[in-house]
């Protein structure tokens, strides 16, 4: 077999890993889309995994590919990448993903593969390889993203409460339990179009760097863009269900109309990240959106020590990811 062939390849195996990254980042994720519509008792589980899967989908319509050139272009100067530097990256951020999903932990699959990246770059060429601004605009959004989705959350359920004032409890619980449909569409909506171009993007770079794409080229072929997608709906078909049950009921109790507030809040902040290219984490997003909404109810309904743990599981995302990439991409010289 000449290296040729060996190039082509390897380069399904990494095309094919990442897709599996991706499928793993709509199961880890799922939770995200689904956790407040399943906890308040608005669809049942296996309904509202489809519902979120379909919306996923659907992204691709609606969105740019602002974020998958940020990943395949703009995190990594050119000429770094090569199959050794995707294969850490993907395998740092898988293996993180595993951990987390394993310990209900709702970490971020987007902070993950930065950090995979990260730390793949670092043990090939150093730091000074990086786009330092690519790197930053996704570090920014760890903080910018929860804090936004906590304002806009919190500021949604004032305003809901300032509306429904005058009507009964009952009359309210209704009206959002069909609203919530809504909002939570939306929600799935960011998702689908923010987490599936950050394996596009990774595919893409890797297509470069093998010389299947030009560097110059606007698009990634079409094909990456709809298995991607279809990937990412797949994932969340099959759900995560530890982390469900974290994010809709042990962070704390949402009822319709919170849960319509935290996924409308949630939404915005996503599609601007989007709109921006920037590959937010919606796990962090919906968080902040939720401790936002139950915050403004009663600052003694969140669980502040449940919330503090997924905070520090952000931190260590970044670092953690990045060890565990850095040491497969020595492990994959080995290899191939």
């Amino acid at each position: 077999m000449d290296a040729l062939q060996i190039n082509f390849w390897v380069v399904v195996l990494l095309v094919i890993l990442a897709v599996a990254f991706d499928f793993m980042n709509g199961f880890h994720d799922a939770a995200n889309s689904i956790a407040t519509v399943v906890s308040t008792g608005v669809l049942k589980p296996q309904r509202a995994v489809l519902f979120a899967a379909f919306f996923n989908v659907l992204a691709i319509a609606v969105f740019h590919l602002n974020v998958a050139a940020t990943i395949g272009k703009g995190i990594v100067q050119p000429g770094v990448v090569d199959h050794h530097v995707v294969f850490g990256a993907l395998i740092g951020a898988i293996a993180w993903n595993l951990i987390t999903w394993f310990y209900g932990i709702p970490s971020s699959s987007s902070h993950a593969l930065i950090g995979g990246i990260v730390g793949a770059v670092i043990a090939k060429a150093g730091a000074g390889k990086l786009i330092g601004a690519g790197v930053m605009k996704t570090v920014v959004f760890i903080f910018i993203s929860p804090v936004l989705g906590f304002t806009l959350g919190g500021l949604m359920m004032v305003l809901v409460a300032w509306v429904c004032r005058r009507s009964s409890p009952l009359r309210v619980d209704k009206w959002f339990r069909r609203l919530q449909l809504v909002s939570a569409g939306a929600y799935s909506l960011g998702h689908g179009g923010n987490d599936a171009q950050k394996t596009i993007g990774i595919i893409w770079m890797l297509l470069i760097a093998a010389g299947y794409v030009g560097a110059g080229d606007s698009m990634p072929p079409s094909w990456v863009i709809w298995v991607c997608y279809t990937a990412i709906g797949l994932g969340t078909m099959f759900g995560g269900w530890r982390i469900v049950k974290t994010m809709g009921q042990r962070i704390t109790k949402l009822k319709p109309v919170g849960g319509f507030c935290a996924e409308t809040g949630g939404a915005i902040t996503l599609f601007i990240a989007t709109a921006m290219g920037v590959p937010v984490s919606t796990t962090h997003t919906i968080t902040g959106a939720i401790v936002g909404v139950g915050a403004v109810r009663n600052a003694s309904a969140v669980r502040w020590g449940v919330a503090g743990n997924i905070v520090w599981a952000w931190i260590f995302t970044i670092p953690a990811s990045a060890f565990v990439a850095a040491v497969f991409y020595w492990v994959s010289l080995t290899l191939f």
